[in-house]
């Protein structure tokens, strides 16, 4: 009889052993998964490595969010929307708790006439309050080049080594399109520039190299070059989308 209760005792001993190392182990498995599927959320259907990896779209007057394949992310319910980046005004917020908010992992979004952040698999994750808004430092970096008009014309100057507009050598790019626009980069030295040509537009190099054909009706002049290696472009005027340097449609 002895001997059957020590039995027992090490049976259920055994037992509430083995539960107990299950339950302490269930936490650490369910954060590894949840891990995981965020990181299958955010990169799968990812197809070209440099553009962003959830990208904005517009859908009866609705902005959502679609992966590189066109697959819908996170539904199209918000009245305007930005790409995942980062927000200087929270970065730099006096509220500890909320800085964490103005890293890339988030994008802004508004709803009903209110901004909030939204995390990658697309939850309200912060409502916008002006407390919390912090002073951005000063970050800007003054172009290298600029656009210059002559004979209605334009070109492309160096700053720097501009001095004559008699002496057409000086001209990165001499006069010869009905518009240009510099677009802000990271790399200086060689931005993309919006460029219009008998009522087209399309994106050239410094060197003057076309690097999207002459065929949209607009290209807008914003930061999604900066923020995502996209350019935002319509053929009509009316409906936008994305492309990149592949002209691949997003």
């Amino acid at each position: 009889m002895k001997k059957l209760l020590t039995t027992i005792f090490f049976i259920i001993t055994g037992i509430f052993y083995g539960q107990n190392k299950s339950v302490n182990a269930t936490p650490r498995k369910l954060a590894e998964t949840k891990k995981s599927v965020v990181k299958t959320h955010v990169h799968s259907g990812k197809i070209n490595d440099s553009v962003a990896a959830l990208i904005p779209q517009k859908l009866n007057d609705k902005f959502g969010f679609i992966n590189q394949r066109g697959k819908v992310m996170i539904k199209h319910q918000y009245s305007n929307v930005g790409f995942y980046t980062e927000d200087c005004n929270l970065l730099n917020s006096p509220n500890e708790k909320v800085k964490k908010f103005g890293t890339a992992q988030y994008a802004t979004v508004r709803l009903n006439d209110v901004d909030y952040r939204i995390d990658r698999t697309g939850k309200r994750v912060y409502q916008f309050k002006e407390s919390d808004l912090g002073i951005c430092p000063q970050s800007y970096k003054a172009q290298l080049y600029h656009a210059y008009i002559l004979n209605g014309q334009y070109g492309i100057i160096e700053d720097s080594k501009f001095e004559n507009p008699g002496d057409y050598r000086q001209y990165t790019i001499y006069p010869q399109y009905d518009y240009l626009h510099i677009l802000e980069g990271d790399d200086l030295r060689n931005p993309m520039i919006i460029a219009s040509k008998q009522n087209k537009f399309g994106i050239i190099d410094i060197h003057n190299k076309i690097i999207i054909p002459f065929e949209y009706r607009n290209i807008k002049r914003n930061f999604s070059w900066k923020l995502a290696r996209l350019f935002e472009v319509s053929k009509d005027e009316k409906n936008y989308y994305y492309i990149d340097l592949n002209r691949h449609r997003y």
